[in-house]
């Protein structure tokens, strides 16, 4: 989470007037009334004490910052007097009790944040909503809804009818029709994401007004409007935002029915030149960011650009600072062939035109409005994704490492690409073997990576220093693809499809994949992207292991997750891993600890089944209103009338 403003919008990311800071002894009041709302999970982890470190992983020499080349064969490290990353956890920490202290603890405040932020009144509807918000116990602070305007906003620049006829009978729709839903799908059957999204529109009925919810099943984002056209859009937005005088204020939504008759509205879907994705990607650009001058690559068959240095737009002295920036592709030309998304996606259905789309997860150029995955609300159904009920055991008997197992997805992995996709990288990265040899001169060993060079490296390992850093990577890291998901796929005589690809075989081992109560004996968990974002982040965040997080996918949860509080953030470049677990194995166990377990019990307090009825519900309200003739007027005022 970043609290500074989304990238694409500018000036539609509203932020709070200055001089609101509360006094420390009412913000203390205030902390202590959201700590009581984290109910349901052990006491709040920022009021326990931590142990000090008594992880059982073997080699602790390495572990503790050890380094080679001294009598005896080890020496200890001496910690540095200060660390970036103090800087970064110091302030993240700030910040979210800054943000803790404007939780809205009835209707009233609540009403009166959001017209604060948001320049006008709430949708009518907003009571019912809270109320049952209250009884879900969620914990309601205004921010934590910014990602609903970032996505809505641009609907502000279309015409109502134009919103409705687009979303009219599009196949995958949810179509809410006098309190009931009537499901719309091409398919045979009902498509799994689908349904899950249909159980949670449900539990809103009765509340909702007539509308049609269009929803993408498909892993990629779909919706790539150019930057100019957002910005039209944006600018008729700032227009028609205006608190308006009580009595002109309108409770009644007219419905859709004007459009039941229409055709299904051609957006001239884009299909094929999945290689070429980073065309529409510059399209969606500011004009004066690094994204816009570059194109697609013409080809993939050639070595990889990997920067020789961090991105100082988002980070501090080498570490990820602002997340939100560091999950902006506009700031990383670099990632159009670093990210399997740019490589060649495994399908590709675009288009240009803005579309009321609703998804799991997106880019930052994209313009979906953002909903819970289906996989987090399949918790109990799709184990593989979720955990079930593990979560992992005492922090002081976790393996002192890091571990990850999974899949090479994310791009087509061919013979003449597979060096360019994201996972490949990682994996080659965390592997002691492949650095040590990247560090002998064996450049072919690892094509994925570069090391960077030590006049550019703001890390400054002493391992790396001592020509020993891939020792030290194996001491801590068991990282290792579970497939390899060859393209075109490789059989065995039997007919059995392979998990080996003979493209892939000389550099990596596939080995059994790994299940969550295993991998919770770790205590660190990266989390990489897949074909899109990763369905396993939400339950990484709920174990005692700590989350690891590179991502280029935004998701809805992001606004209520701090990095460096609740998770650790690293680049996509993946240039700062290594940095990120000296800072930890070498001195600082607790830290790591802390944000494990406030990671966890603050996820079990706001990433929960019925925050995702809260969190949509008021999506779906607001969208009601923005595809309404009378949105200009649409308001709930009862509070202000009282």
């Amino acid at each position: 989470m970043s609290l500074l403003r989304f990238p694409r919008l500018g000036a539609l990311a509203i932020m709070p007037k200055p001089g609101r800071v509360l006094p420390t002894l009412a913000l203390l009041v205030v902390l202590s009334i959201s700590l009581f709302f984290l109910r349901g999970t052990r006491e709040a982890s920022f009021l326990v004490p931590l142990r000090p470190d008594g992880g059982r992983g073997e080699n602790n020499a390495w572990r503790n910052g050890a380094v080679p080349g001294k009598p005896g064969g080890l020496s200890h490290r001496p910690h540095l007097a200060h660390h970036p990353i103090d800087d970064l956890i110091k302030e993240a920490r700030t910040q979210f009790n800054q943000l803790m202290g404007k939780q809205s603890l009835n209707l009233e405040q609540a009403a009166s944040r959001y017209r604060e932020r948001r320049g006008r009144h709430p949708p009518p509807g907003f009571d019912k909503w809270f109320e049952v918000a209250q009884e879900k116990k969620g914990i309601i602070v205004e921010e934590f809804f910014d990602r609903i305007y970032h996505d809505i906003h641009p609907f502000w620049g279309l015409d109502p009818r134009d919103i409705r006829a687009r979303a009219h009978n599009q196949p995958f729709t949810i179509a809410v029709r006098n309190g009931k839903i009537k499901p719309i799908h091409d398919d045979k059957e009902i498509h799994f994401r689908m349904q899950m999204w249909i159980d949670l529109v449900e539990r809103m009925m009765p509340h909702l007004p007539d509308l049609d919810m269009y929803v993408n099943h498909m892993d990629e984002s779909r919706v790539m409007v150019p930057w100019e056209d957002i910005e039209k859009y944006a600018a008729a937005e700032q227009r028609k935002r205006v608190v308006i005088p009580v009595d002109e204020a309108i409770q009644t939504y007219s419905g859709v029915a004007d459009v039941e008759n229409d055709e299904r509205y051609d957006p001239h879907w884009h299909h094929g030149d999945a290689h070429k994705f980073w065309d529409f990607i510059r399209d969606a650009c500011p004009p004066n960011s690094p994204g816009r001058s570059v194109s697609s690559l013409d080809t993939f068959n050639s070595t990889i650009e990997f920067p020789d240095a961090p991105v100082p737009q988002y980070t501090h002295k080498g570490y990820v600072k602002n997340f939100t920036a560091s999950e902006d592709v506009c700031l990383q030309p670099h990632l159009r062939g670093m990210h399997g998304t740019f490589v060649e996606a495994i399908s590709m259905s675009t288009t240009k035109q803005l579309m009321p789309i609703f998804g799991e997860c997106k880019l930052s150029t994209n313009n979906e409005m953002l909903i819970p995955s289906a996989m987090y609300l399949a918790e109990n159904l799709r184990k593989d994704y979720s955990g079930g009920n593990e979560r992992g055991g005492p922090w002081a008997n976790k393996i002192d490492g890091m571990v990850w197992r999974g899949a090479a997805s994310g791009a087509r992995n061919k013979d003449d690409n597979w060096w360019h996709n994201h996972r490949h990288r990682f994996i080659q990265m965390m592997n002691g073997t492949t650095v040590a040899s990247m560090e002998a001169g064996d450049v072919e060993a690892g094509p994925t990576f570069r090391l960077l060079a030590p006049e550019k490296d703001p890390y400054q390992l002493s391992a790396q220093k001592e020509g020993q850093l891939g020792k030290w990577v194996s001491s801590w890291s068991d990282v290792a693809f579970n497939n390899l998901l060859c393209h075109p796929p490789e059989f065995a005589p039997d007919g059995k499809k392979l998990r080996t690809c003979k493209h892939n075989d000389e550099l990596f081992k596939v080995v059994e994949g790994m299940p969550f109560a295993k991998v919770y004996d770790w205590k660190y968990v990266p989390d990489v992207d897949g074909n899109s974002f990763s369905g396993r982040y939400r339950a990484f965040l709920m174990s005692t292991s700590l989350p690891l997080k590179s991502t280029i996918y935004p998701e809805w949860h992001d606004a209520r997750l701090m990095p460096w509080v609740h998770f650790v953030p690293f680049d996509n470049s993946y240039m700062d891993v290594y940095g990120i677990m000296d800072y930890f194995l070498n001195g600082h166990d607790e830290e790591a600890e802390r944000i494990a377990r406030e990671g966890q019990a603050w996820s079990s307090a706001v990433l929960r089944q019925d925050d995702m009825l809260i969190y949509t519900w008021r999506l779906l309200l607001e969208y009601a209103r923005v595809m309404d003739d009378n949105r200009d007027k649409l308001a709930y005022v009862a509070d202000l009338t009282r």
